[in-house]
């Protein structure tokens, strides 16, 4: 019986082991590529209408998984399962290229309009887990925020763990949380996984806040409606020819503040991860002597449902043995 969940994990698993193929060899175009192409490989052998709505950008910038471009078995064929696809092959591709922990093979899918065609910028963000929903506000001051998010979890502020990205631009935001009293995680890439790592407890994050991509925010929109989970988003408009993009895009406000629902409306969400280098969430590709071992994670909106799998791809050998560690 045909299990798009698990046809997607086959696809985040194969680009993950391609990309850790790459790691630790200092070439993050190299990681990025490899990823791309088995993900747009895998991807092409699935009975499914898909198209890509978040990828690696324009058609003449990027060969494969350019927006708008059509992936499945069944592109050209009447009555098959329409699916839009959110797509980030490798999260974290200096963390590949470094051997740093915490890079992710990435993939979110709906029904057609189920993920918000959002354009490649910035986007102002707070996200945090089910116990916090509806108590940050995005035009809140920092100390406002933090002080609503330890009140709904039971604990003081002195208590919560905030992850920002380590960037020049979130220098007041730094420096207003530390005078609020919480305690930082600096992270040099990865903010979606740190979201999904928000909404999950006993991972040590409390809420994620700054300014980080538009694309990662629908992608971790997916896996928070999936966590009941929440983000607060507002797209950060660069120029007026950035502007005039996304309305093109069919954006009208540019100055709405979105939340997960608004990011990812869709009724049959599935989002995919698999771990390339190890981190809070996902253990990362290992290679042994009888084949390959993965970790990744599932996420279904309905029916409502978060597998964890454990995958061992095993050499074509007659004295092939599995090992249970």
């Amino acid at each position: 019986m045909f299990d798009l969940s698990l046809e997607l994990v086959r696809v985040v698993e194969e680009a993950a082991i391609a990309a850790a193929r790459t790691m630790g060899m200092g070439d993050g175009k190299a990681a990025d590529h490899a990823a791309v192409e088995s993900m747009r490989r895998v991807l092409d052998t699935i009975p499914i209408d898909g198209t890509i709505v978040i990828g690696e950008g324009e058609r003449d910038k990027a060969p494969m998984l350019y927006i708008g471009e059509r992936v499945g078995t069944g592109r050209d064929v009447d009555g098959s399962l329409s699916v839009d696809i959110a797509v980030d092959p490798l999260e974290g591709t200096n963390l590949c290229a470094t051997g740093a922990g915490g890079a992710i093979t990435v993939l979110a899918a709906s029904e057609k309009g189920g993920l918000l065609h959002a354009p490649d910028c910035y986007m102002e963000k707070i996200i945090v887990g089910p116990s916090a929903k509806g108590a940050v506000d995005l035009d809140a001051p920092v100390k406002h925020n933090l002080k609503a998010i330890a009140r709904r979890l039971q604990r003081g502020v002195d208590d919560l763990v905030i992850v920002v990205l380590d960037r020049p631009r979130h220098e007041q935001l730094i420096r207003d949380i530390r005078e609020a009293g919480a305690r930082i995680r600096l992270i040099a890439d990865g903010d979606l996984s740190a979201g999904i790592a928000a909404a999950v407890i006993g991972t040590g994050v409390h809420a994620v806040m700054g300014i980080g991509g538009a694309p990662e925010g629908v992608l971790s929109a997916a896996a928070l409606r999936c966590l009941n989970g929440e983000i607060v988003g507002r797209l950060v408009v660069k120029d007026s020819a950035q502007a005039e993009r996304m309305q093109e895009m069919g954006i009208r406000d540019l100055k709405q503040i979105y939340t997960a629902k608004d990011l990812a409306p869709g009724r049959n969400l599935v989002f995919a991860a698999s771990g390339v280098t190890d981190g809070n969430l996902l253990k990362g590709v290992r290679f042994f002597g009888d084949g390959i071992r993965t970790q990744s994670v599932v996420m279904n909106l309905s029916p409502a449902r978060v597998r964890f799998i454990d995958s061992v791809h095993l050499e074509n050998r007659p004295d092939v043995r599995v090992r249970f560690q």
